[in-house]
């Protein structure tokens, strides 16, 4: 016979088997919380250390922050139903209801699913920054600016004849956007200004 005493690992084991069905679900709700904190904590750094490195906006890193919290929780929450005993059947049943009602609103408001995905798409793979002067190729309207801001659902441009305009982040997407380099004046502005710091 093994010593149980003696063997910590053992000890573990033989403790581990004691414990009621609550305790264990106790045990690994906790477990559970611990890695959406984990989770959490390396998705925030490596969405962090994408926009330092792309040069991004604290406002477009909150967005994707956000969705990303999201899907965590969501997992989460189906990983708990797992382990407090759910059954299979009504968790199905639960979780198809749940997204008819939410495809059923989203439909409703389309908009708002495109809006965030494609800022979600701006994010991570479209070169234009906050401070960037673009052209907007459209048929109807030629605009040509400053970006000023982009947020979860729009982007704000200064246009050169000193409107404020405002775009769905879905309609930067569909149409054409053009770089342009910025005028002479604001090129000459920022050594001074790099001096001055």
């Amino acid at each position: 016979l093994i010593d149980c005493t003696t063997d910590p690992y053992l000890l573990i084991f033989v403790k581990i088997n004691a414990m009621t069905t609550l305790e264990t679900k106790l045990l690994w709700t906790a477990v559970l919380i611990v890695a959406v904190l984990i989770a959490t904590g390396i998705a925030r750094f490596l969405i962090r250390r994408f926009s330092v490195l792309r040069s991004l906006d604290a406002n477009r890193r909150k967005v994707v922050h956000n969705l990303q919290l999201l899907a965590i929780y969501g997992l989460a929450l189906v990983f708990a139903a797992i382990i407090w005993g759910v059954k299979l059947e009504q968790f199905t049943v639960f979780i198809s209801s749940v997204l008819a009602v939410v495809g059923v609103a989203f439909f409703a408001q389309w908009s708002i699913l495109s809006n965030l995905t494609a800022s979600v798409i701006l994010f991570f793979n479209h070169p234009m920054r906050i401070g960037d002067r673009i052209r907007i190729i459209d048929s109807d309207n030629n605009w040509t600016g400053v970006v000023e801001d982009i947020s979860g659902f729009y982007l704000f441009m200064k246009t050169d004849d000193g409107q404020s305009i405002t775009i769905p982040t879905n309609l930067v997407l569909q149409k054409g956007i053009e770089l342009q380099p910025k005028p002479a004046e604001e090129l000459s502005e920022e050594p001074e200004q790099l001096e001055s710091d």
